[in-house]
């Protein structure tokens, strides 16, 4: 599960898996059903995104890695 330290502000999270700046949308989702995820920190802060792809609150990690 990478952990990513994010500034205040507004980010654009990879939904679709295929983005090379992951977790950040790169633009790569355009051919497939998917869409970036807003996410907006209101101070700086770390969120944990899902590597393993099983979790079902992506791009977010829910633990379902350890299952």
């Amino acid at each position: 599960m990478p952990t990513v330290e994010l500034e205040a502000g507004e980010h654009w999270l990879c939904t679709c898996g295929k983005s090379a700046k992951f977790p950040f949308c790169d633009g790569s989702h355009k051919d497939t059903d998917h869409s970036p995820l807003k996410h907006v920190m209101t101070e700086k802060g770390t969120i944990r995104t899902c590597g393993c792809g099983k979790s079902k609150d992506k791009p977010f990690c829910d633990g379902s890695h350890n299952s």
